[in-house]
C-alpha cells in the first residue's frame, strides 16, 4: 500500500492541534512529521496525535522554541535524534520504517532561521545557521549516498530562482542569501540526494510552502518563499509517486505561516 508521509511547520502543536486534526480529515497522512512544535518533549499533546490514530510518536522538544516530531499510524523500527553545533535547541529527529519489505530512514530537520541580517559577523543567529549548515552537509553524507533515506522539514532556505517571489529582491534577505543556497545545495549533493518537489514542479515554475504573517492579503500578494523541502536518496526517489503541496492551508483558521507537503512513497 501507499505511504503518504506530511511535512508541516506547524508553529506550536498545541496552539493548532485543531489544524492537524483538519489534516488528517482531509488528507489523511500515514506519517506526520512535524518542526516548531514549540513545547518540551513532555508536554507534547500525545493523546491528542494517539486519538487520531497515530499510536508511534516521536519527539524531540523544548519548551517554548523549536522542536521536532513524528507521529505515524505505521510502526518504527527505532527512532533517534541528534545535535547539532554543539546546542541543546531540538531540531532533529530520526526513524527507520519498513515498507514494501524494505526498510527506509526518515529524517525530519528544524534548521536556524538566521534572524534578519544576513552578516555572521554582527548577527549571531545567522552565523549559527551557516554553522549548522556545513554540519547538516556532513550528517548528510554520512546518511544519504546508497542508503534508502528521506530528509524532509523546514530547512529555511529557498535555494533555486523560482523558490522565492522576487529572486532579484530576496538576495539580500535572510532565506535566499547566496551564501545559505550555495551552502544547502551543496549538503543535498555531498548526501546524493534529489530534490524530490521540483522532480514534479520544474525549477522554472514558482513554488512557494510559506507566505509572511506580514502580508494583509497574503495569496493577493503571492509572495512566497519555498522554505520546506523534501529530498530522497537515488535508491528511494524513484518509489516517490507524488508531491502535493496544501496552498490552501495558508487560509484556514489561525494558520501557520507554513503549509504541509504531502510525499506519496509507493
Amino acid at each position: 500500500m501507499p505511504l503518504r508521509i506530511a511535512t508541516w511547520n506547524i508553529n506550536s502543536v498545541r496552539l493548532r492541534i485543531d489544524l492537524v486534526a483538519r489534516l488528517v480529515d482531509e488528507h489523511a497522512p500515514d506519517i506526520l512529521c512535524l518542526q516548531e512544535i514549540k513545547c518540551s518533549t513532555d508536554n507534547f499533546p500525545a493523546r491528542a496525535f494517539r486519538d487520531l490514530g497515530y499510536h508511534h510518536i516521536a519527539v524531540n522538544g523544548q519548551k517554548g522554541y523549536h522542536g521536532v516530531a513524528i507521529a505515524s499510524r505505521v510502526p518504527f523500527v527505532e527512532t533517534w535524534q541528534e545535535g547539532f553545533c554543539d546546542k541543546d535547541d531540538a531540531r532533529h529527529i530520526a526513524a527507520r520504517f519498513s515498507h514494501g519489505g524494505t526498510e527506509f530512514d526518515l529524517h525530519d530537520f528544524y534548521i536556524p532561521a538566521g534572524g534578519d541580517e544576513p552578516d555572521p559577523e554582527i548577527n549571531d543567529k545567522f552565523a549559527h545557521k551557516l554553522s549548522f549548515l556545513d554540519e547538516f552537509r556532513g550528517f548528510l553524507e554520512t546518511h544519504g549516498g546508497e542508503r534508502r533515506a528521506l530528509v524532509v522539514g523546514d530547512l529555511n532556505v529557498a535555494p533555486l530562482e523560482h523558490d522565492v517571489w522576487s529572486h532579484r529582491q530576496l538576495l539580500k534577505v535572510v532565506s535566499h542569501t547566496p551564501v545559505e543556497t550555495e551552502k544547502l545545495e551543496e549538503a543535498r549533493r555531498a548526501g546524493g540526494l534529489v530534490d524530490v518537489m521540483r522532480r514534479f514542479v520544474p525549477p522554472e515554475e514558482k513554488l512557494y510552502t510559506w507566505w509572511s504573517y506580514r502580508a494583509k492579503d497574503w495569496k493577493k500578494a503571492d509572495r512566497g518563499r519555498r522554505l520546506d523541502h523534501v529530498w530522497a536518496t537515488p535508491a528511494l526517489d524513484s518509489s516517490i509517486s507524488a508531491i502535493e503541496v496544501l496552498t490552501d492551508a495558508r487560509g484556514w483558521d489561525r494558520p501557520s505561516d507554513h503549509v504541509p507537503v504531502i510525499a506519496t512513497l509507493a
